[in-house]
């Protein structure tokens, strides 16, 4: 029984040795997998900052290489473009001075031909009458005197036969002298010859007209011509043959068109002053004309709502006639002098702004800056350029072309 008790004893002992044993080996097992986890942590954050810092170099070194390219982009663009003379030559680039100058001022207006009022002649009976027959038509060129047309009426044919009769007693009592008449006599008799003459005159007849009234022409008493008092053009003839026309009814109209009228139509919100032969430009499709001012109204046009200013042209080559419709351009001097380049000088930057291409040194230029002014036909006014600065009025695409290759080539070839 002892020994029994004895050696349960050192079996417990063993166990317990054992246990104590297992529970040191797994605390060392669990304080070395802590420690290598540590470890592995920190080389870990480690590396993430040792990448952060890398990404932070390069973000650092791509930034002071973008800013190296702007400012060599800048360099390249403050050095502008260096051309050959052959190039130049070549690109037919025309290069100026440009100084202050007085430039002239075009306003625009529309305009229409009209007859010139002051040459043009209306024909016209003085007397009821039915239209015979015409001798001029739409159109023709009419000389002085020329016969246009043949009439008939009543009142003529009176007048003609009492005209015939006053001539005839006239030349009686004439011959017959004071010895054989009484003074009353002779005054009644030249009294009524003188009336009779004056009718037809008021009638319309001439002079050779009434000197080729007799007897003979008994049959044609009735029938007169109107004729041409001036040289022109049949405007126009506005009637046909058998037509009866009244005392006044316009039947013809002529006009010389050498020298024509242009109304030309201003708006009244224009605050234009012109002179009375001041100059002005007449066109015509690619015909210009020289005009002068001769007219201009101070009321405003009821139906066009304008303000017409009146103007007198040459019509030499006989390419203007009435009705046409043409563009005026009135001309004015400014009242200082202004430095103005051609628009094909005017070149647009990338940013929108208007530029010039100056040249500094003979072959070398460089983009200017300039403010729009007033426009005077082809040419524009700038500010931004002194007096005396060298300019690219012709060739300036090329030249700006010539800048945008060198700016985009990669190589800076």
């Amino acid at each position: 029984m002892f020994k029994y008790i004895k050696t349960t004893g050192l079996c417990l002992s063993l166990i317990t040795s054992l246990l104590s044993c297992y529970e040191l080996k797994a605390e060392q097992i669990q304080s070395k997998t802590n420690t290598r986890t540590s470890e592995e942590i920190q080389e870990t954050h480690n590396h993430t900052e040792e990448e952060k810092s890398h990404e932070q170099e390069e973000a650092t070194h791509d930034e002071h290489a973008h800013e190296d390219d702007d400012k060599e982009d800048e360099a390249s663009h403050e050095e502008g473009l260096t051309l050959s003379p052959q190039k130049i030559s070549l690109a037919k680039i025309q290069i100026e001075s440009v100084t202050p100058k007085y430039q002239i001022i075009k306003i625009y207006a529309p305009g229409e031909i009209k007859a010139n009022g002051y040459t043009s002649y209306v024909v016209s009976p003085r007397t009821e009458s039915v239209i015979i027959s015409r001798h001029a038509a739409l159109g023709e060129h009419v000389e002085k005197d020329q016969k246009l047309v043949t009439l008939f009426s009543e009142a003529m044919a009176q007048a003609q036969a009492d005209y015939l009769i006053a001539s005839t007693e006239w030349q009686r009592v004439k011959q017959l002298g004071n010895k054989t008449v009484s003074e009353s006599r002779l005054l009644q008799a030249e009294t009524t010859f003188n009336a009779s003459y004056g009718k037809l005159i008021a009638l319309g007849l001439t002079e050779e007209a009434i000197d080729n009234i007799s007897n003979k022409d008994i049959k044609a008493f009735g029938q007169y011509s109107l004729t041409a008092q001036r040289e022109g053009v049949v405007l126009q003839d506005d009637f046909i043959q058998g037509q009866r026309v009244d005392a006044g009814d316009n039947v013809m109209l002529l006009a010389d068109e050498k020298l024509l009228w242009v109304e030309a139509k201003v708006s009244p919100n224009k605050e234009i002053h012109v002179a009375i032969d001041s100059q002005a430009i007449v066109k015509f499709g690619s015909n210009s004309y020289n005009a002068n001012v001769i007219q201009e109204a101070h009321t405003i046009d009821p139906n066009t709502r304008t303000r017409i200013i009146r103007l007198a042209v040459e019509n030499t080559d006989d390419k203007l006639h009435s009705g046409m419709f043409v563009k005026v351009y009135f001309q004015f001097i400014t009242n200082e002098k202004v430095i103005a380049v051609p628009e094909e000088a005017l070149n647009r930057s990338t940013d929108g702004d208007w530029t010039v291409f100056v040249e500094e040194h003979p072959g070398e230029f460089k983009t200017v800056e300039v403010v729009l002014g007033r426009s005077f036909g082809n040419f524009r006014e700038i500010s931004g350029v002194e007096s005396g600065t060298r300019i690219v009025t012709k060739g300036a695409f090329f030249v700006a072309s010539e800048i945008a290759k060198g700016g985009f080539d990669p190589h800076n070839h």
